[in-house]
């Protein structure tokens, strides 16, 4: 639609200076309300739905229909839970040299340390293992030992062959072993 510009200014001078004002204010409450108010309606529109979704799960969880979320207290407290005992650390030890001489791992006499971690307020003994065997061997031992136990964090790894033609290694494995303190 083309409106001649002759027609425009016959009109602009019939009504003034005010009409053309009062035209561009429109021009411009409706430019407001596409661009301002249209996003913010849509997004009220939003919100009122994930009212809507949250009102509908309160009431599926109040009515038994939906597990309850897990507060992250209670997650803390079963993860303490599932640790072993203090007092089950030697057997947890046994269980690392039992997957060791299942994998013909040579492991000498390490070194152990109980201490608290000052974060988690949890026991944690550090072991140091002098490690000697293939490389395959190592490796399996370790995902083993870390499938077997989940308590226990693999801290370092420190392999060294004599000779490029050896296939045995020999090294040291740093390992944490967390313990509740309960029980």
């Amino acid at each position: 639609m083309h409106i001649p510009r002759l027609i425009l200014h016959e009109q602009l001078q019939r009504h003034g200076w005010p009409a053309l004002a009062g035209t561009a204010l429109v021009v411009l409450a409706l430019g407001y309300t596409a661009f301002a108010l249209v996003p913010t309606w849509q997004r009220l529109q939003s919100l009122s739905v994930q009212n809507e979704e949250a009102s509908t799960y309160l009431t599926q969880i109040e009515q038994g229909i939906v597990a309850a979320p897990e507060v992250p207290s209670r997650q803390l407290d079963e993860f303490r839970q599932r640790l072993p005992a203090q007092k089950e650390a030697t057997s947890a030890i046994d269980q690392i040299y039992a997957l060791a001489s299942k994998e013909q791992i040579v492991l000498s006499r390490g070194e152990y340390a109980l201490g608290t971690d000052p974060k988690t307020h949890l026991a944690r003994y550090s072991i140091l293992l002098p490690v000697r065997g293939t490389y395959p061997q190592v490796r399996r031992f370790i995902h083993e030992l870390l499938g077997a136990l989940p308590a226990v964090v693999l801290e370092d790894v420190d392999l060294q062959r004599k000779r490029i033609a050896d296939t045995e290694l020999n090294g040291r494995i740093r390992l944490t072993l967390y313990l509740s303190r309960s029980s």
